[in-house]
């Protein structure tokens, strides 16, 4: 069994350092940080478009990391269980956001009306912070499901994973999801009126 434990850690350079970080040992975890920070700032890229709170998410998603250390138990790949912290983060900055966003609700909606119509016919660039901001106004879990969906392209299965969820949850939050979003895009006066 040993010998296996051995095998795999020499195989996998992300196990060894975090069965050496759970040890105690902190620069086995900078290497970890060091190797998978750009899958994981790309990852977070979805969660928040403002470069400060980027950085901090990412942060957030390590520090989690390192303090849950002592409960990963090497049966998934560090990346994923990475992500999984990654995507638990991104959730709960969204909650944040929305608990403080209450009396600017309709100025922001205002704000966003008027990103939308600039990015009519403007730059690919725009159209993605207006789908950004559209995405904002709808209910943390159903913006949760559309990004891992259409952002990270996670299958159903490994968005399921992520969030914790049963497959045919996912599937539903991600059907009403598109309703919404879609109901959304109407009201902004872009698709066709359904009767």
């Amino acid at each position: 069994m040993a010998d296996r434990e051995d095998k795999s850690t020499q195989d996998d350079p992300d196990l060894a350092d975090a069965m050496a970080a759970a040890a105690g040992d902190e620069v086995a975890f900078a290497r970890i940080v060091r190797r998978r920070q750009g899958e994981i700032a790309r990852q977070m890229w979805h969660f928040t478009r403002d470069r400060h709170d980027h950085e901090a998410l990412v942060q957030e998603v390590f520090v989690g990391a390192f303090l849950s250390l002592p409960r990963y138990r090497g049966t998934a790949p560090v990346l994923h269980w990475l992500r999984r912290i990654a995507t638990r983060t991104g959730y709960q900055h969204w909650k944040r956001q929305t608990r403080k966003r209450g009396p600017l609700a309709a100025l922001e909606s205002a704000w966003t009306e008027h990103a939308l119509r600039a990015a009519d016919g403007g730059a690919p660039s725009e159209a993605a912070e207006c789908l950004f901001e559209l995405l904002r106004r709808l209910p943390d879990k159903d913006r949760l499901v559309l990004t891992l969906i259409y952002f990270e392209e996670c299958s159903m299965a490994e968005a399921a994973e992520r969030m914790g969820w049963s497959v045919t949850l996912v599937k539903v939050r991600a059907f009403r999801a598109r309703h919404r979003l879609r109901a959304l895009l109407e009201e902004a006066g872009y698709g066709p009126k359904q009767h």
